[in-house]
């Protein structure tokens, strides 16, 4: 094990201060080792050139290019007034296509004299647009002569890697500093087994990072990066197994409903049969719940699927066996209003202790952060006595004060929402550890359960409950034919004359200053559409008032209203004393009301695929069929539009995740996997290496089952310990 610390050396003993100093701060790299983790984004050919005609504005890019054109133009400006001002114009091709570099003042004279027509070169900069044109601004560059030392020693071979570089650091830099520490790649210490990597006959580490740096050929990048990913997949789904296996080992209480209890009178009282889904779902759950040793499981269902009564019926049998259940809700105006359908839906069943109550009832208490300190002491003692069997709450359930009787089973919704320390604190007030059920109305393609909640056994309702009715979803181009808007508030006045509601979504709520930075600076027409405010409900709901909803009830709803005017709000709304509401995202989670039939979302490029496909899951949950309309003033062929019409297109959710995932990049998926730091995935591409992802579960179980503590596989431990520093661990049960 003496070899590790080659790789552990700062960077700023190898390299020197100022280069380390801005890989740390810029790249997050401090040691060798993150340097030899830092891996080329592509390859560029030496004879081959890029393609000019792809390259995405606003982003750092590096291109092999030759120079076909140079010229030095003098002009006058206020620093130069007699015309003495000079700007080098310098054209560049590639065979797809052109690229213009301007050079000004005192930095025209090297390139000047260097960049001739017919030099070849790697160009560095930010992608801008002037006059409608592409262009790079004072581009870093590096001359490919092919015929001096260093060039050919650090260009070695034909391929060249291009490194995520930032404006600070070009990619050749990167290349040069790689050149120095690659040496140390000979010392890395391989985590995966033996048995396992020459079974699926993977390169060695040390052989995967040179050739991923420095490959003679394509089939070298293929081997690295089939080794690398491997890696990671492998090292990552460990994590996740010893977690799981950590779980296994906590006791719990197990609870068994009583065969005439609480849920036994529920499911008699209930109007509808349960779905299919359903019941195989509550049937996976109360064996968890049967067994001695916490549930752990992730109940994904699309918005409307009935998670809530799936969750509601394990909550009651937990009650039925003598503990308490607790449900913990993202926001105040969604806890209140599960605490109103979940009152609503068990009758007299929710009136423990009161006067007609049930003999088998229990109470239901709820408990916000803004209660009243009357209401909120009573509700305290109830949890603490023990009356409470059932309490639903915001983040208020997690302090201090709260005491629970016999906590044995915690809910929670929208669980991206929660961190973990909030989900471990609710855990530690059980006397036992309780059982645990997540639900999300996100779906979530399988790779990304299996990479992001991998410690979590997951159902899926993936049917909709009888009576939900079809929602039809239209993009409308506000800016190519402004008439689809008018005929958009068309609609809504004739859905709200048939006697229904509707929801008008907008990006921002409008009393916002103003950022003074950002007024000041100029754009070009191109960045109109794009950078133009989002739409905000005060003003698009004075518009409509006062135009084309005119006569109609229009109320709004956003975030940063008081808890109980919101609550008034959706309560007007709920009993059809509203029209139409408008709203930010805060209806976004598990607001039902059946009589709202259309929806009409400002700006909706703004929004996420997923966010989008929650939203609109909001109408259409009654009899009548729904209608969601998507205004945007992106032009046709942007991928804004893209994705607008990918969402119009379909209903499945887990179809829009997988189109959201792959044009999303990975990390910003499992970043929110572990904490907030860059993704610990360089390699691994989620939707693509489904394959990978799911065999190196299996081996991950494998080995973990016989050596929970890795004692036998030292150089995996170390992996492990580097990828997940203690509070990553606790991470990765998703924050």
């Amino acid at each position: 094990m003496d070899a590790v610390p080659a790789l552990e050396e700062p960077l700023k003993k190898v390299l020197g201060p100022a280069t380390a100093k801005v890989m740390a701060e810029h790249l997050g790299l401090h040691t060798v080792g993150d340097l030899l983790h830092h891996y080329p984004r592509r390859y560029e050919e030496r004879g081959q050139l890029t393609h000019l005609a792809d390259l995405p504005m606003d982003e750092h890019v590096t291109v092999v290019a030759q120079v076909a054109d140079a010229r030095l133009h003098t002009f006058a400006s206020a620093k130069a007034p007699r015309g003495k001002g000079q700007r080098l114009e310098v054209t560049i091709t590639d065979g797809s296509g052109r690229l213009q570099l301007v050079f000004f003042g005192a930095g025209v004279h090297k390139p000047h004299k260097e960049l001739l027509p017919g030099t070849r070169a790697m160009f560095a900069g930010k992608v801008s647009v002037f006059n409608r044109r592409l262009q790079l601004a004072h581009p870093a560059y590096e001359l490919l002569r092919g015929d001096t030392e260093e060039t050919v020693e650090t260009w070695a071979g034909a391929l060249i890697p291009i490194y995520p570089a930032t404006a600070k650091l070009e990619s050749w830099k990167i290349g040069k500093a790689l050149q120095t520490v690659l040496p140390s790649a000979q010392e890395a210490v391989d985590p995966l087994p033996e048995s396992l990597r020459a079974g699926r006959g993977l390169a060695t580490l040390p052989e995967a990072l040179l050739k991923i740096h420095r490959p003679h050929t394509k089939a070298d990048i293929e081997d690295a990066r089939a080794r690398l990913k491997w890696d990671e997949a492998f090292v990552l789904q460990v994590a996740l197994a010893r977690r799981r296996h950590a779980d296994a080992q906590l006791p719990a209480v197990a609870r068994r409903p009583r065969p005439d209890g609480l849920l036994a009178a529920f499911d008699d009282r209930l109007p509808f049969t349960l779905t299919e889904g359903q019941q195989k779902v509550s049937a996976e759950i109360f064996t968890d719940l049967a067994t001695e040793h916490p549930m752990h499981r992730l109940l994904q269902g699309e918005v409307g699927s009935g998670k809530t009564m799936v969750a509601l019926r394990a909550m009651l049998a937990v009650v039925d066996a003598g503990g308490q259940a607790a449900m913990l809700a993202p926001t105040e105006v969604l806890a209140q209003q599960h605490h109103r359908s979940v009152t609503e839906m068990m009758g007299e069943l929710a009136e423990g202790g009161m006067l007609g109550g049930a003999e088998t009832a229990t109470k239901v208490v709820l408990l916000t952060g803004s209660m009243g300190a009357a209401a909120r002491r009573h509700a305290l003692l109830d949890l603490a006595t023990g009356e409470a069997g059932v309490v639903i709450g915001t983040h208020a359930l997690i302090e201090d004060k709260v005491k629970f009787h016999d906590l044995g089973l915690v809910v929670v919704d929208e669980q991206h929402r929660f961190g973990v320390e909030q989900r471990d604190a609710l855990r530690g007030k059980g006397k036992h550890p309780p059982h645990l059920l997540v639900m999300t109305a996100t779906p979530i393609p399988r790779t990304v359960a299996m990479t992001v909640f991998g410690d979590l056994e997951t159902s899926v309702l993936d049917q909709l409950p009888a009576g939900r009715s079809p929602i039809a979803s239209h993009v409308v181009p506000a800016a190519d034919k402004p008439h689809f808007l008018a005929r958009a508030w068309e609609r809504v006045r004739e859905e709200v004359v048939n006697g229904h509601q509707a929801y008008v979504v907008c990006p921002r709520i409008g009393d916002e200053e103003d950022d003074p930075k950002k007024a000041g600076r100029k754009k070009s027409p191109e960045d109109e559409a794009e950078k133009r405010p989002p739409l905000a409900v005060l003003d698009i709901a004075e518009q409509l008032a006062k135009g084309p909803l005119q006569g109609l009830r229009v109320e709004v709803l956003h975030g940063r209203m008081q808890p109980d005017d919101k609550d008034a709000v959706m309560r007007r709304f709920a009993a059809g004393e509203a029209d139409v509401l408008v709203a930010t995202t805060v209806i976004e989670v598990g607001v039902n009301v059946p009589n709202a039939t259309a929806m009409v979302i400002m700006d909706a490029d703004r929004f996420g695929v997923s966010q989008l496909h929650q939203l609109r899951g909001r109408v259409g949950r009654g009899s009548a069929p729904g209608l969601c309309l998507l205004v945007t003033e992106m032009p046709e062929a942007s991928a804004a539009r893209q994705r607008l019409n990918a969402v119009a297109a379909t209903l499945d959710g887990f179809e829009l995740s997988r189109i959201d995932l792959e044009q999303r990049r990975e990390g910003d998926v499992l970043g929110q996997a572990q904490s907030g730091t860059r993704s610990s995935l360089r390699m691994l591409a989620v939707i693509d290496d489904e394959e990978i992802i799911a065999e190196a579960r299996e081996e991950a179980v494998a080995v973990v089952s016989a050596d929970p503590d890795l004692t036998g596989l030292p150089a995996l431990r170390t992996a492990l310990d580097a990828l997940l520093d203690e509070e990553r661990e606790q991470y990765l049960e998703k924050g």
